[in-house]
C-alpha cells in the first residue's frame, strides 16, 4: 500500500511538528518525493547510514519493528487522539528507530490507521 500525502497534508504535519527538526526534514524529503512517504524514507534512511532494500513495504517493516512500542496503550491513545508531539517524543527518545524516520513511521500508523495498524498485536495478546 502506497501512502501518498497531499501538500495541504504535509503542510499539516509540518506545523503540528514544528519542534522537531528531525520531522521538518523529513517531512522536506516526503514534500520532494511529492508526497510518497515510501520514497521518502528510504532516502532518509539512506542518509541515517541505513541500507534499506528498495523493495516496496520497506517502510512498513520498520514500522512493525515499533509496533510494540507504539500500541502500548498510552501511546496508542496518543496516536487515536492525533498527539503527534507527545508520541514523537516517546518515539524519538526510545531509539526504535533513527530519529530522522520517526516522522515517515508515525504518518504511517496515522494513515494506515492506528486500530489496523494495531490489530496483529491485539490478536497476539488476546491469544496468550
Amino acid at each position: 500500500m502506497t501512502i501518498v500525502l497531499s501538500f495541504a497534508d504535509i503542510a499539516r504535519y509540518r506545523s503540528e511538528l514544528a519542534n522537531y527538526p528531525d520531522a521538518l526534514v523529513a517531512l522536506d524529503a516526503i514534500e520532494d518525493c511529492e508526497g510518497d512517504i515510501e520514497d521518502a524514507a528510504i532516502g532518509l534512511a539512506i542518509q541515517a547510514g541505513q541500507e534499506p532494500d528498495t523493495s516496496e513495504r520497506w517502510l512498513e517493516g520498520v514500522a512493525k519493528r515499533c509496533r510494540a512500542f507504539l500500541c502500548q496503550a498510552d501511546h496508542r491513545t496518543a496516536l487515536e487522539a492525533g498527539n503527534l508531539n507527545q508520541i514523537m517524543e516517546s518515539l524519538t527518545q526510545s531509539r526504535l528507530c533513527p530519529p530522522i524516520l520517526a516522522t515517515p513511521v508515525i504518518i504511517f500508523v496515522l494513515e494506515t490507521g492506528v486500530e489496523t495498524f494495531c490489530e496483529p498485536l491485539n490478536y497476539q495478546l488476546s491469544s496468550e
